[in-house]
């Protein structure tokens, strides 16, 4: 895709910008991640991550970017015997889990009309 880009748009001066554009229009569609704790699911497939082909996969990055990285660790670091366990039912992971989805799929929304809201600016003073 982004060599096709690439040869289509050019080399004038608004032909990176339209290139990001396509490619975040394009990227959209695609499922987005869910948090979720794997004790309430009985589908282990669903723990499968289809674009690297692994069966078990979690995902999270440093503890001071996110809650629910926080939440990962603690979890990880618990199940490798590094510290005590957690003392939450697994209910309540799943709640926070869901919590988090939530807040990340409002962000992921504003953050697409924001783009939209530019996009169309951009259009309009484009002749």
């Amino acid at each position: 895709i982004q060599k096709s880009l690439s040869e289509t748009f050019g080399a004038d001066k608004y032909s990176r910008a339209r290139k990001e554009v396509l490619t975040y229009m394009f990227s959209r569609p695609m499922q987005m991640a869910l948090y979720f704790c794997t004790g309430v699911l009985d589908d282990e497939t669903l723990f499968h991550h289809y674009a690297l082909n692994v069966p078990f996969y979690t995902h999270f990055t440093s503890p001071i970017r996110r809650y629910a990285d926080i939440v990962v660790h603690r979890l990880l670091s618990a199940s490798l015997g590094a510290s005590f366990p957690i003392k939450m039912e697994k209910e309540a992971i799943q709640k926070q889990a869901d919590h988090c989805n939530d807040r990340k799929m409002a962000s992921k929304r504003v953050q697409e009309l924001s783009a939209d809201l530019f996009f169309s600016i951009f259009v309009r003073v484009r002749p």
